[in-house]
């Protein structure tokens, strides 16, 4: 396996690149887990707002079941170069009860609204308490952008 030459970015490049791929990426990697039957990890299309991931599922998953039983969630955005991994608190909201601003920009950029489906399906809303992105190890220190639900300067960067 041949590396491409890899340059490291400052802190502001990092966020710049990892906001860029939260707008243009589709998938995102989904952990959760449930006291009683353990880990559970499913790839899910996402719309970020800005401030917050959006995502959609049915309603008796076992994404849903989990993040009732516990909120926490860890999402990874599909690239083990370029590397974003995302931490928060889930809240989920049925189909009819879903903000519209976050169902319309879901459906605006899958051209897919779950609101018009037949089955249940629950919108999960995932605020960000963590964010650690870095491509290679040279950018493995100052790999955290986020924390405690803060962007973080890089002043010691």
């Amino acid at each position: 396996m041949q590396t491409a030459d890899i340059r490291r970015r400052d802190t502001a490049r990092r966020r710049n690149d990892t906001l860029q791929r939260l707008t243009g990426e589709r998938d995102v990697w989904v952990s959760t887990a449930h006291p009683e039957h353990g880990p559970h990890q499913v790839p899910l299309w996402f719309w970020w707002d800005g401030a917050a991931v959006w995502m959609c599922t049915g309603g008796g998953s076992a994404t849903v079941r989990n993040l009732r039983a516990d909120p926490r969630v860890r999402l990874a955005l599909p690239d083990s170069f370029d590397v974003v991994l995302l931490r928060g608190e889930a809240r989920c909201f049925p189909a009819e009860e879903v903000p519209g601003k976050a169902a319309d920009g879901f459906a605006g950029k899958f051209g897919w609204d779950p609101r018009g489906e037949e089955g249940p399906f629950v919108y999960v809303r995932v605020e960000l308490s963590g964010v650690l992105a870095w491509r290679g190890v040279p950018e493995l220190r100052g790999r955290v952008l986020m924390r405690d639900g803060v962007w973080v300067d890089g002043q010691a960067d």
